[in-house]
């Protein structure tokens, strides 16, 4: 049989921004995400919490969260870690080298 190529796919940095903003707030723990902005400059990226670093086709990935006081922070972090890393593989096929959550805040339940 012949090999036939059907084509290119791209991938739009967007779209790996909306997997990893999902996957965050559907982890237990997580209240919302923080804003990921320092200095002037500001990208929509970094407003929603949420920062990708391309080294070929691996991905690292920085989000910035908030979670509830009633949870363990390791736990919580753990856990984001592994969704996104399980995610973005799943779901695009590339390789996540590195998750690095930042947790800016906890809310405290009133």
């Amino acid at each position: 049989m012949e090999d036939i190529t059907l084509g290119k796919t791209t991938i739009a940095p967007n779209v790996l921004t909306t997997i990893v903003r999902l996957t965050t707030l559907a982890t237990p723990g997580v209240t919302r995400l923080a804003s990921a902005v320092s200095g002037t400059l500001r990208s929509e990226q970094q407003l929603n919490g949420v920062k990708l670093f391309y080294h070929g086709d691996d991905i690292t990935v920085d989000v910035y969260i908030v979670i509830t006081a009633s949870e363990n922070v390791r736990l919580v972090a753990e856990e984001v870690q592994k969704r996104i890393i399980r995610a973005i593989s799943e779901m695009v096929g590339m390789q996540v080298v590195q998750v690095n959550v930042h947790v800016s805040d906890v809310d405290i339940e009133s």
